[in-house]
């Protein structure tokens, strides 16, 4: 043994490239060992079933509903506290609708109505207001159009007007949509819009130059544009207007762009539109853009473009320009070791990402994560290179489920989104990345009934297994976070322990969508889920709903329950 180092020793005197060569590689690969193991952890889905007596807890007893871990069967054989690396560890993260069918057993009006049934109500996405009259030479939507004879559906006509911001969409003759803000014909009678959707025959397009007119709700008003502005609303002028939207300008040949254009060169995110006077400001605490009234009252005639509406002296219509709001957007690591980990918990697809957004404007300081992402870290979340226990970020994005690395974290803000719309989203990102889309092929193939079979349960058990071994857990619906983020925001920040001012919350408002908002141009034109799968689905709601309700909470959003 000492001959054959005396001669290796001798070789690489002589040699001493290959030898620091192969030092080198030795070196690397151990490098790539440490990182693997230090940052690749995926969320682990629940193992072994649990039996009635395990599955309860101070406060849960067993729901037997039905087995929640079937589906998992691969990891059944898995130790316990071991980490499963799942088949989205090899991906990298306004989702697709949660939609229904309709049926053509009625006339012209039911199927209209029906045909809004699924679609719209996911997000009151549009409200069918009638049969218009229209004209070739005078349209009764002015904005943009376009035909499609053989694919039109009443869904596709609404999202592209929507993307487009505008505020109404209609369709006509089977297969033309046409886009508007204003509606400049007549009613006419129900039976005359009685043509069927060329994509779709169960519901109804118009008729011969008759409009099938659906008014857009959006959930998110910040898909309504205007070129490169975006809209907020209607508001009431503030007590002390001149301090709220400090820079002002008279113009007699007022429009919408006029005045968006003035606010950006002026440099400020707001513009106001009030009659002939344009102002400009920041959201702040006297003009906070909570309170929004109806548009009528705003629907006064710019003087310089027709089909605008520009307000008047006591209801402004407000804008928001491409100029940033930067009172929300430094960031750092925390200035010392935090005192306890606090996990942002979620089932993949639930709107981490979204929420890790928010909560590092609305408190200045990065988020870190249970696994690392290089897709997530080169957009900005620098926190994402750190380790989970350095103690630098101010919470922890986990997917994870089990017992032992629920318990590691001091407390948690738990998020809890619709499965339904939750499934499809992790689905979108498993094959088409953090703002993509799957294809075609994946949703009609046996990638999504398997993926269905194989989260839906862990949807239900990730939010038990939290309520049950979580130290101290704030429950956050993604519905909620989404209609009333001011509120939601200041919850989620008290357990962070961090105090952020009013101003800097209205400025996370104005900044909320980052770079994570899918566009609704490729949402999916039909309903995915089948019976069998809603079935299975709908029992997973009931059980969380019913742990919920047992520790005191709100159960889950009546719209999570199919209807």
């Amino acid at each position: 043994m000492a001959k054959l180092l005396v001669k290796l020793q001798r070789y690489f005197r002589r040699k001493p490239v290959k030898f620091f060569t192969l030092l080198a590689l030795y070196l690397a690969a151990g490098s790539l060992v440490f990182l693997h193991s230090g940052f690749s952890g995926e969320p682990r889905a629940p193992g072994s079933p649990r039996s009635p007596a395990a599955a309860e807890g101070p406060g849960l007893p067993y729901l037997g509903v039905m087995q929640l871990s079937r589906g998992f069967k691969a990891a059944a054989t898995m130790p316990a506290g071991s980490r499963r690396r799942g088949p989205w560890f090899k991906s990298t993260s306004k989702e697709p609708s949660d939609r229904g069918k309709s049926r053509d057993n009625g006339g012209p009006r039911s199927r209209a109505l029906r045909s809004r049934s699924g679609r719209e109500k996911e997000e009151d996405r549009a409200r069918y207001i009638g049969c218009y009259e229209d004209n070739t030479r005078q349209r009764t939507l002015r904005g943009m159009s376009f035909f499609d004879y053989k694919k039109m559906t009443v869904f596709r006509c609404q999202d592209n007007c929507a993307e487009r911001g505008y505020l109404y969409a209609g369709l006509e003759f089977g297969a033309e949509c046409y886009c508007g803000h204003k509606i400049q014909a007549s009613n006419a009678s129900e039976s005359e819009c009685n043509m069927e959707c060329k994509g779709e025959r169960s519901n109804t397009c118009g008729g011969i130059n008759r409009l099938s007119v659906y008014r857009l709700e959006l959930a998110q008003e910040s898909a309504r544009r205007y070129g490169s502005a975006i809209f907020r609303g209607c508001f009431r002028r503030p007590e002390n207007v001149s301090i709220a939207l400090p820079a002002s300008q008279l113009m007699l040949n007022m429009s919408v762009d006029k005045c968006v254009d003035f606010c950006t060169e002026k440099e400020f995110p707001l513009a106001a539109l009030a009659g002939t006077t344009c102002r400009c400001g920041f959201p702040s605490t006297l003009f906070p853009l909570h309170e929004r009234e109806d548009e009528q009252l705003c629907a006064h005639k710019c003087a310089a473009e027709e089909f605008e509406s520009c307000g008047s002296a006591e209801f402004l219509l407000v804008y928001q320009t491409q100029v940033q709001d930067n009172r929300c957007m430094d960031r750092r690591f925390l200035p010392s070791r935090a005192k306890q980990l606090v996990a942002l918990a979620s089932f993949p697809g639930a709107g981490n990402t979204w929420a890790r957004h928010l909560i590092e404007l609305a408190t200045g300081f990065y988020t870190g994560s249970y696994y690392f992402d290089g897709s997530l870290y080169n957009k900005g979340f620098k926190g994402e290179r750190d380790h989970w226990r350095s103690g630098r970020t101010i919470c922890i994005k986990t997917h994870e489920s089990g017992q032992k690395e629920i318990e590691s974290f001091d407390s948690a803000i738990l998020l809890i989104r619709n499965p339904y719309k939750a499934l499809m989203a992790e689905f979108n990102r498993k094959y088409g990345g953090h703002i993509g889309f799957a294809a075609h092929a994946h949703w009609k193939g046996k990638e999504w009934p398997e993926f269905v079979a194989n989260y839906a349960p862990w949807w239900a058990t990730h939010t038990l297994d939290w309520l049950r071994y979580g130290k101290k857990v704030l429950v956050v619906h993604f519905e909620d976070l989404k209609r009333d983020l001011f509120v939601q925001l200041q919850r989620m920040v008290a357990l962070l322990g961090v105090t952020a001012c009013e101003d800097r919350l209205l400025c996370v408002e104005g900044q909320k969508d980052g770079n994570f908002k899918r566009s609704g141009l490729r949402k999916l034109e039909y309903d995915p889920y089948t019976a069998e799968m809603r079935k299975a689905i709908s029992g997973y709601i009931r059980t969380v709903d019913a742990a919920l309700k047992l520790r005191n909470l709100s159960g889950v959003p009546e719209d999570y329950f199919p209807r």
